[in-house]
């Protein structure tokens, strides 16, 4: 049995969700003062919470601002896409492998659902629906301890994965990488699984200099 969420989890989840969602931008100024009078709690809980967001990664302090919402190094940014990408192909191949009927047709749901946000020309629709369509396929990895490493690090890497769709064309790419990635799974083929959704998260070359350029602004916006 789940065990109910105290107020400290239940301050974290909402600022984590709006930290995922985009509602708190990348940089973003987090004062324990007006998160505590806008949630009507004391500071005591929005402090713990945001210390609870720091151990995640989520959220850092900074010099003369405090917390803020973290925006990394691109070094170390590109190290956890890195990772993200490993993750994500392992997930793949196993799903190759293991996807039930039930998951099949989660996943080809979840395809047609961003295929119909992309024709839709909402980059903020298909986020939504890329992180379902993602969150299915590590669920057909049947490996529930892959799948929550996979689900933690998504999470933390949202925020960017956003920014990423604001390039020109990306969320036609991601479409056409989301279908490569549904083809070889469900041909049962777990090497080019791995390898559609490793290259479909890995950021490099002009992809990486955009995301790059967006968090830049993003950074001297909040200075």
């Amino acid at each position: 049995m789940t065990r109910p969420m105290n107020q400290t989890q239940r301050l974290r989840q909402t600022i984590e969700d709006e930290i995922v969602g985009g509602h708190l931008a990348l940089g973003a100024r987090l004062d324990e003062t007006q998160l505590a009078e806008r949630f009507g709690v004391s500071r005591t809980p929005i402090r713990e919470a945001l210390l609870q967001l720091a151990a995640t990664g989520l959220v850092e302090t900074k010099p003369r601002r405090g917390m803020v919402v973290s925006a990394p190094e691109p070094g170390h940014l590109l190290e956890m896409f890195e990772t993200m990408a490993e993750l994500e192909a392992a997930c793949g191949r196993l799903a190759a492998r293991r996807l039930t009927p039930e998951l099949e047709a989660e996943l080809t749901s979840a395809l047609a659902a961003c295929a119909r946000a992309a024709a839709a020309g909402d980059p903020e629709a298909y986020y939504g629906e890329n992180y379902v369509f993602h969150t299915v396929v590590y669920r057909a990895c049947r490996n529930d301890f892959l799948c929550g490493q996979a689900l933690a690090l998504h999470r933390r890497l949202s925020p960017y994965r956003r920014l990423q769709l604001r390039a020109r064309h990306r969320v036609a790419q991601s479409l056409a990488e989301h279908e490569a990635v549904v083809a070889a799974i469900l041909a049962g083929d777990g090497a080019a699984a791995a390898d559609q959704l490793r290259r479909h998260v890995l950021i490099q070359g002009d992809g990486f200099s955009e995301l790059v350029a967006n968090l830049r602004a993003l950074d001297n916006s909040a200075a």
